[in-house]
């Protein structure tokens, strides 16, 4: 099918202007107007639960605009490397029961992304090694195949629909992140969050246009089915701006906002930052964009500590690598490449951006920040890792609080509001 490439959409910074549903209605409904659906077979590929998003509100919209139109419409949850939800999970997430899923939408499949199976992909292209080692400074140098979940194959239209922060890896979340890593291989996925770690946290996040979003853009051209994006920046408070249609074009405007809604702006460092997780993230995996977001503001030397007294592992997927090779600024992989070129280039990435930045000389590692665990993860395991340990049950995190002036920061809900230093 065609499809338009027009964006519909609007949003604002002032939290005082805060979209409606019906003005959240109308935007989708402009979209679909917009691209005659009729009789196609839809696919609309949506976040897990680690990402803050009214999804209820946006899965009735989508029944309510799109179903008894559409041939047919399912749900894929873009998982990347993450564990798979249950059913159970799966309906909270959507705001429905089991017993809804299974009879008012009898009709609608929701799709776990299964990653970790051979047969899950079909080839979309490659990457030619002399790239991709020139934008991983040499570490990899490989020819890298772009795969994705074959199941796209079934439909018609692949609807993109997720929210966008600022990210790590990418400089942003969302849009054609939502195909890689959301639904990709794991080579590729690999590849881009070790181009990301080369790179650096600190100096990737928040930054709109990044090497690894190009490659991630230039793969998603290969993607054989047409495309539509619903991008809205949303924080708990409710949607600030909501844009649909064109992916490109969508995904930038909603950047854009982004960087005005999720970017808080500090005058100084400070030598000790409390991170307070929500119960959206269940692992230090997910838990770490409370480091993410927050390494800017910590001072030399400073301490950044994680408190999530409800997490009890380090990753649920990647947990015994990770134990394996511990945490460690980029560097320290760097200078020993041969002994680490063979693990995970995403778990790597992933031990690199929680521990921030660091140097690796004469065989010495020192890190820029001491990151610290206040979580149900032992001590033992903790120094085993390279990270630092406190008893969540002697934090008293209301002691944190309103002291800035002290230099201690107290960042009550973090992980998806990114902190700097104003310039």
């Amino acid at each position: 099918m065609e499809v338009s490439k027009a964006v519909f959409g609007y949003g604002s910074s002032d939290s005082d202007a805060l979209l409606t549903n019906q003005e959240v209605f109308d935007i989708l409904n402009g979209v679909f107007t917009a691209n005659d659906l009729t009789g196609q077979r839809v696919l609309v590929v949506i976040p897990d639960s680690t990402r803050t998003m009214p999804l209820p509100v946006f899965f009735q919209f989508f029944v309510k605009l799109l179903r008894g139109k559409v041939a047919k419409m399912d749900f894929i949850i873009a998982l990347g490397t993450h564990l798979p939800m249950s059913d159970e999970a799966i309906c909270h997430h959507l705001g429905i029961s089991v017993n809804e899923m299974n009879s008012t939408y009898q009709d609608i499949h929701f799709f776990n992304h299964e990653w970790n199976q051979e047969e899950t992909f079909i080839d979309l292209g490659r990457f030619e090694a002399d790239e991709i080692s020139r934008l991983t400074y040499g570490t990899i140098q490989k020819d890298v195949t772009v795969q994705i979940n074959k199941i796209i194959l079934d439909y018609d239209l692949l609807i993109v629909c997720g929210p966008i922060f600022p990210h790590e890896v990418m400089g942003f979340s969302g849009g054609t992140k939502y195909f890689f890593p959301g639904i990709s291989g794991p080579e590729f996925i690999n590849t881009t969050h070790w181009i990301g770690a080369m790179n650096t946290c600190i100096k990737t996040i928040g930054v709109r246009d990044t090497p690894q979003r190009d490659l991630l853009e230039r793969a998603a051209s290969w993607i054989p089915v047409p495309r539509l994006y619903c991008c809205p920046v949303v924080k708990s408070e409710g949607i600030y701006g909501l844009f649909a249609g064109d992916p490109y074009e969508t995904w930038k405007k909603a950047a854009d906002l982004s960087a005005e809604v999720h970017v808080e702006y500090k005058s100084k460092t400070f030598h000790t930052v409390l991170s307070v997780m929500p119960y959206l993230y269940d692992d230090i995996w997910t838990a770490a964009k409370g480091m993410y977001k927050l390494e800017a503001v910590v001072e030399d030397n400073g301490e950044l500590i994680i408190y999530a007294p409800h997490i009890d592992e380090i990753s649920y997927t990647h947990g015994k690598i990770l134990d394996r090779i511990g945490y460690h600024c980029r560097d320290y992989f760097v200078h020993q490449w041969e002994k680490f070129k063979d693990e995970p280039w995403g778990v790597l990435a992933h031990s690199t951006h929680l521990t921030g930045l660091g140097t690796f000389e004469n065989g010495v590692e020192k890190k820029r920040i001491r990151v610290t665990l206040a979580t149900r993860i032992p001590k033992g395991r903790c120094e085993m890792l390279g990270l630092g340990y406190i008893n969540p049950s002697d934090v008293i995190p209301e002691s944190y609080q309103n002291k800035e002036n002290e230099g201690i920061l107290f960042v009550p809900h973090a992980g998806e509001t990114l902190y700097k230093i104003r310039q």
